[in-house]
């Protein structure tokens, strides 16, 4: 729908998001791919290592990607609560707002993960339906004390924590049974306390071999191949409930430099609480079912983020390096809607249009690099045409 900015927002946000956005959008580059046909090449190698997930504890570059984003939605939600008062809209209203945008992301992130599929894949582990999971519990708290925000955020976690801890997959458990082969476990298994927290062998995966099951599907569910899981919205939304907090201290009337210094001393805390808890052994530091540590330890990581675009962008006025993210940020909808449905369809184009050996110019290693460097050119100037017309996706 058309639109354009929002009164009173920081473009540090948008060139935050819009740098996760690129994270995401750059998949097309296909680094894994330059790295495997260039093995001698340490760059190369370690490049395609921070495109890539961690197989299941620790954390790389595009293990960021998620809590960013959904940190980020927690961060606009003061803006967009106070704007909407501004213009004199009744907490029904807005309440009635939250409840669309809660429909429409689950079914949106539904819907792109049943493309191309016979039946509807109803799943809901994906990002925009972990934070429509978790958005109406957010918008709620937006409303309340900061002060009930961190009590929230606490219960969450803590909850969260022991509920893994009182369950306890049985003796000789069958890890092969739902995808997890025993090289698989040899090479990236956990052991002790942290043994709640194995590849669906926990609570989360339990619970979506019930959940999942209750949907029309073309086969039953066992098991997430990558150890994704529903559940990890509870948690997802604490993620948000730090941005929500983030955000109530970037519209608070605080000096700039105060504002800045309480952000990095929380995200320094945030990271060393996280990582210490992984390195004790009490709960593993886990992006994919989203542990209790790794909200902790990846929140640190968005602080700080959020703290060096913040100090750039907004308080030095050194931005305009950053127009290309707020290109992207400023329609982060739009941008991920865009790469998930057109990459597809601009890389072929390319072939199509200009033969499959124009992009070997540099060597055959090169060719996904060039070749989805130029398909993100594309995407970025399909983005750059809307933000030129002022046309923005919102939901």
């Amino acid at each position: 729908m058309p639109g354009g900015a929002r009164p009173g927002r920081l473009a540090s946000l948008d060139a935050y998001r819009g740098f996760v956005m690129l994270l995401m959008m750059a998949e097309v580059l296909r680094l894994r791919r330059v790295a495997q046909a260039l093995p001698e090449s340490g760059v190369w190698r370690f490049l395609a290592s921070q495109q890539s997930h961690v197989e299941w504890v620790g954390c790389s570059l595009h293990d960021l990607i998620q809590p960013s984003f959904s940190f980020l939605v927690g961060v606009a939600l003061p803006y967009s609560i106070a704007n909407r008062r501004s213009r004199g809209q009744s907490l029904g209203t807005m309440a009635g707002h939250t409840a669309w945008r809660v429909v429409a992301l689950i079914l949106l992130g539904v819907g792109l993960r049943s493309v191309g599929r016979a039946v509807t894949n109803w799943t809901f582990e994906d990002t925009l339906t972990q934070i429509g999971l978790g958005y109406g519990f957010l918008f709620a708290l937006g409303l309340r004390p900061v002060r009930q925000q961190w009590v929230a955020f606490v219960l969450i976690l803590v909850g969260y924590w022991a509920a893994f801890v009182v369950y306890a997959a049985p003796e000789n458990f069958d890890y092969a049974r739902v995808g997890v082969a025993a090289g698989w476990l040899e090479t990236n298994g956990l052991s002790g306390l942290a043994v709640h927290w194995q590849k669906n062998g926990n609570l989360a995966s339990v619970f979506d071999q019930w959940f999942l099951n209750l949907f029309p599907r073309e086969k039953p569910f066992l098991f997430n191949g990558g150890g994704y899981a529903t559940l990890s919205f509870v948690p997802t939304l604490a993620t948000m409930i730090l941005g929500l907090v983030a955000g109530g201290i970037l519209r608070d009337v605080r000096a700039p430099r105060e504002k800045l210094r309480w952000l990095v001393i929380a995200g320094a805390g945030f990271l060393v609480l996280g990582t210490l808890l992984g390195w004790l052994g009490v709960c593993p530091v886990v992006k994919r079912i989203w542990t209790p540590s790794w909200v902790l330890f990846s929140g640190g990581w968005c602080f700080l983020l959020l703290a060096g675009f913040y100090a750039v962008v907004d308080m030095a006025q050194r931005g305009r390096w950053a127009f290309p993210l707020v290109v992207i940020g400023a329609n982060s909808i739009a941008a991920y809607l865009i790469a998930h449905l057109f990459e597809d369809f601009i890389r072929k184009a390319f072939v199509t249009h200009f033969g499959a050996g124009v992009f070997k110019g540099l060597g055959a290693a090169y060719e996904p690099l060039l070749l989805g460097g130029a398909t993100l050119l594309v995407m970025w100037g399909l983005l750059y045409g809307m933000y030129r017309q002022r046309f923005f996706v919102k939901i």
